[in-house]
């Protein structure tokens, strides 16, 4: 379904109304705007209903026009004065009364048909659409089509880019970080509102500051899920400037949210309530300001066999790569013999490993360790296993695993293959 909006002179509030009930909007000419309404009908029930919310909400006298496809609302609207809903498959029938001139086309498809005494869409829609195509060619087939009401295509959206964003200047410098969030506060109350207005959020909070002979101060907030609340937003600026203010007074301030789709949750009925990502949000502005944003954030594996691999990366947590290994990295010898063992034992790493000594069997075999984790014979043993890789840069790692088990515990240890260290990597539970 798509709905018209036809008022001459008034293209600007046309758009500002066709932009609270829908994001698809085609700017047809000066003075008419038609926008896609499909879903609407689930939050205000019928097409009458619509157009009625429409007409409220424009606020000055409009011709508003609801039919199946757009070319046959934009017709309705400019030829029908109030309000006008086509049902679907009567399109022909509703504009059969309208003026001919209303269809447009070239002058040539003009002329022809004043010739032949046709003025009306209807009267237009009866010719027989071989002649027709016959005489007038591909326009004047196209034009028919149009005339009965048949026109199907997409809409020709506007190519303005949505920008939510504002600039403020104050009248003398703001030296203090209480006013300063003051006048913040009331631009994120418009942003996030024209945010709403457009059924968006914001993933990325921009805030730029110049100050007095000081170069100019920058913020930049990256949530982790898309937001449309300017408490919390406010709240986040206010601990990242609390941590680091401005140097000097600031003489002027621009703002930006970065627009994304909003997020749609569902909550299992059985699953334990989580925190709200707004408030957990916060709760991490304020340990990065307690333990520095560096120790703050989400692990994420590295695209490496090396074991134990993986960085803190803030924002949020990335599954695991499902690639390849890279050319030329060495897999773990008898890892296949691991994924047949029917038992399934998680690894509690020590960060960092354990020092140990180690003694070995003539055959290579541990038989004796003593560490901090654990000190007695070794009573069963499995491996090795070599992992080795990175040769080609200038940290490579070449060592033998093995896993044992010991009076009061199952570990896994290695021996690094250049220095000859043992280490415990961690106990299995």
């Amino acid at each position: 379904m798509f709905a018209c909006l036809h008022a001459p002179g008034n293209l600007d509030p046309l758009i500002e109304c066709a932009a609270h009930f829908s994001p698809l909007i085609e700017e047809t000419s000066a003075d008419t705007v038609v926008f896609d309404i499909r879903g609407l009908r689930l939050i205000f029930g019928a097409p009458e209903h619509i157009a009625a919310e429409i007409q409220a909400r424009i606020g000055l006298p409009a011709n508003i026009a609801i039919a199946s496809n757009p070319d046959a609302a934009v017709h309705a609207a400019r030829g029908v004065e109030g309000i006008t809903v086509i049902p679907e498959g009567k399109e022909a029938t509703a504009l059969a009364p309208l003026p001919l001139f209303l269809l447009g086309g070239s002058p040539e498809f003009a002329e022809a048909l004043h010739v032949w005494g046709i003025r009306t869409f209807g009267e237009f829609a009866a010719l027989p659409p071989s002649g027709v195509a016959a005489r007038l060619g591909e326009e004047g087939a196209r034009m028919q089509r149009l005339a009965r009401g048949e026109g199907r295509r997409l809409l020709r959206l506007r190519g303005e880019p949505l920008s939510f964003q504002k600039t403020l200047e104050p009248e003398t410098p703001v030296d203090l970080l209480e006013p300063l969030l003051f006048l913040v506060s009331n631009m994120l109350q418009e942003v996030c509102g024209r945010l709403r207005s457009h059924s968006l959020s914001a993933n990325e909070v921009h805030l730029l500051l110049k100050l007095e002979r000081t170069p100019d101060h920058a913020v930049v907030l990256r949530l982790p899920v898309p937001m449309l609340d300017a408490k919390v937003f406010l709240k986040l600026l206010q601990l990242e400037l609390s941590q680091t203010p401005p140097r000097a007074a600031v003489d002027k301030i621009r703002l930006e949210l970065k627009p994304v789709e909003s997020r749609a949750t569902q909550h299992g009925l059985f699953l334990p309530a989580s925190p709200e990502p707004e408030k957990l949000e916060i709760t991490l502005a304020r340990i990065r300001g307690l333990v520095g944003a560096a120790n703050v954030g989400a692990p994420e594996p590295l695209d490496t066999h090396r074991p134990d691999s993986f960085r803190m990366r803030a924002g949020q947590a990335l599954a695991c790569p499902a690639q390849a290994p890279p050319a030329g990295q060495a897999a773990r010898d008898g890892s296949a013999n691991r994924k047949a063992c029917p038992t399934k034992l998680a690894l509690r790493r020590f960060r960092p490993p354990c020092p140990a000594q180690v003694w070995c069997a003539s055959d290579g075999r541990p038989v004796k360790i003593s560490s901090t984790k654990a000190t007695g014979r070794i009573l069963t043993c499995g491996g090795p296993w070599r992992t080795s890789g990175d040769w080609w840069t200038g940290d490579p790692w070449d060592r033998m695993e093995w896993d044992i088990e010991t009076a009061g515990a199952l570990l896994r240890i290695h021996q690094d293959c250049k220095s000859l260290l043992w280490l415990i990597e961690g106990s299995y539970d």
